[in-house]
Order: C-alpha cells, then sequence, then structure tokens
C-alpha cells in the first residue's frame, strides 16, 4: 500500500508520455506530421514513376528470332547504356560470309559483262564501218552509172538501195544492242550494290545485339511465354522480335499503386497529401499526393463484393529504401 502513491504517479507518466508522443512528428528523413483529423489508410504496392520496357527489335529481313547467349542477373541495378543481354551473333555472321563471296561472284560476273560487251560493241562498229564503205561505193557506182545503159543504171540504182538498207540495219541492231547491254550492266550493277548494301547492313547489326539498359535503374527480366512455365528468360533461350525482354523501372521516383474503397472515393482528390509508410520501415512516414484517380469502380477481388477505385499516389522525394514491389500504407490525410 505504501508503493501506491508511486505506481499512480507512474501510470500517470506513461499516459501522458503516449499522448505526447501520438502528436510529435517521427522525424527527419523524409518524414511527414500526421493529421489527428480523420485519415482513411489502404495498402498498396510501390511501382516506378517511369519504366522502360527493353523490346527486341527486327534485325533486318531475314532474322525475327534470336538466341539469348548473355543476360544480366534479374534485379541488378544498372545504369543507362549498360549491357544487359548479348544475342547470339553467328547467323548475321554467317549470313555475311555467305553475301561476301556471292559478292565476288557477282562482280567477276559484272567485270565479264564488261569485256564481252566492249567486244561485241567494236564488233558492231566494225560491221557498221564496212556497211558505210560499201554504201560510199554503191553511191560512187550509181553516179557513175549515167552515162551507161538503163539497165546498168538500173542494177546500180538497186545495189545502192540495199547498201542503204543494209546500213540502216546495222544501226539499229546497234542501237538495239546498246540498249540492251546498258540494261543488262545496269541490272548486274544494281545486283552488286545491293549484295554490299545486304552486307553493310547486316554488319551494322552486330553491335545491336549487344543489348544496353535504356535508362537507370534495376533490371526486371519478361517472363517467356513461349515457355511451358513462362519461367523468366535465361541463357539460351530463343526470342522474338517484339518480344519484351526486361523492364527498367527508374528508382529515382517511386509511385504507389493502391486503391480507395467506393464509399471514400469523394473524400480523396488530385494533389491530395498522403504519408506513405514501407512494411518494412513503419516508423518511417514519406510524404506523397495522389497524382491519379481511376474513373471507372471495379471489383476489389473476383469473389468480393467490394468495390473500388484505382489510385496513384507519388512519392515527392527520391529515397534509395524505395524499392519496386515492396508493400506500404497509405493514409490520406
Amino acid at each position: 500500500m505504501k508503493n501506491k502513491p508511486l505506481y499512480s504517479h507512474l501510470l500517470a507518466f506513461l499516459v501522458v508520455s503516449q499522448l505526447l508522443s501520438c502528436t510529435k512528428t517521427t522525424g527527419s528523413e523524409g518524414v511527414s506530421n500526421i493529421s489527428d483529423g480523420r485519415t482513411i489508410v489502404e495498402t498498396g504496392e510501390l511501382a516506378a514513376v517511369n519504366s522502360r520496357p527493353v523490346v527486341i527489335s527486327r534485325y533486318g529481313r531475314h532474322w525475327t528470332r534470336m538466341k539469348i547467349i548473355g543476360l544480366l542477373d534479374h534485379g541488378s541495378i544498372v545504369k543507362k547504356g549498360d549491357s544487359i543481354a548479348q544475342l547470339d551473333p553467328s547467323e548475321i555472321n554467317k549470313y555475311i560470309l555467305d553475301s561476301e563471296s556471292n559478292l565476288e561472284t557477282q562482280l567477276a560476273v559484272l567485270e565479264k559483262l564488261y569485256v564481252e560487251q566492249e567486244n561485241k560493241k567494236q564488233e558492231r562498229e566494225s560491221r557498221i564501218k564496212n556497211e558505210t564503205a560499201t554504201f560510199d561505193l554503191k553511191k560512187i557506182e550509181l553516179e557513175a552509172s549515167r552515162f551507161e545503159s538503163d539497165r546498168q543504171r538500173t542494177i546500180k540504182q538497186l545495189e545502192f538501195e540495199q547498201a542503204v538498207i543494209n546500213l540502216e540495219k546495222e544501226r539499229k541492231i546497234f542501237e538495239l544492242n546498246e540498249t540492251i547491254n546498258n540494261s543488262e550492266l545496269k541490272i548486274q550493277e544494281i545486283r552488286v550494290e545491293r549484295i554490299k548494301k545486304d552486307i553493310e547492313s547486316a554488319k551494322s547489326l552486330i553491335p545491336l545485339l549487344t543489348i544496353r539498359a535504356p535508362v537507370s535503374g534495376v533490371f526486371q527480366i519478361s517472363r517467356n511465354r513461349q515457355n511451358s512455365n513462362r519461367n523468366i528468360y535465361k541463357i539460351g533461350d530463343n526470342i522474338y522480335s517484339g518480344n519484351n525482354l526486361a523492364i527498367v523501372p527508374e528508382l529515382e521516383f517511386m509511385k504507389v499503386i493502391t486503391q480507395i474503397n467506393e464509399t471514400d472515393f469523394l473524400k480523396i482528390s488530385l494533389n491530395q497529401k498522403v504519408v506513405v509508410r514501407l512494411d518494412a520501415m513503419p516508423n518511417v512516414n514519406f510524404d506523397g499526393e495522389v497524382i491519379y484517380i481511376g474513373k471507372l469502380c471495379r471489383l476489389k477481388e473476383r469473389n468480393s463484393r467490394q468495390k473500388v477505385f484505382d489510385v496513384e499516389v507519388r512519392i515527392l522525394k527520391p529515397d534509395e529504401r524505395l524499392k519496386p514491389g515492396m508493400t506500404v500504407s497509405c493514409e490520406f490525410l
């Protein structure tokens, strides 16, 4: 009984201390003052404000499927430009070697075409010269036949006209062959240039097979939908163009994906202040604000009758302790 006053004083001290602690701020490190008015508390999950997917490009018109021969560990911290994956270049290298061999063959064909056409051109020019000489001779003979009989003049006239026809024929054949030869040369030159461009294009793809981080953040490998178990991609897997290899969320600015009960929908608004607490560190508060409120109401779970609106809350200050996927609670002030 003598200790009763002391016990009463101790109990009163503890009650006062507890009341005072509820009105204090939690401290520094991004900590906010908590209003003692009515609040709404919802759980959510952290996500990056900016997440960049790593999508496999189409490497030329020949390669729609590539093999992964190098891959960074899932969850690694990367900086923009870091190498995160390596695709197998063997098929492209084989295509380059085959194309270079084909290029040598087509260059030889082109060179042979130049020589053959030059020889044929000289032959046709020689034939034109011969026909021209025959034409000139028949023309002279025709002019000299004016003192001869009509029969001889008629023969010379016919010979001259034949010479005219032959000369015109050779000239037309020459022009026609020139057109054909130019077309053949053009086709072969285009063929050669196309092979050269294909080789250059294929060589330019080799550096692109080293995939680099589009932004600084954490490297998260996507699931392989071609795999029956849908495990994440690993070395040795094939991946098709257009498929998502990974996601790199930036860690500097984070947001919370949460929801609000339909009965509390009218109690929140954009830019409303929110106190965010990590389940892993419940005594540390982070300032946030509402940046998105869903327009449609949905069931919270498939078999639930409770309806909610989707809400996003942006964390106002960067903090290295905030990681995507962490569970948090949001206190809407």
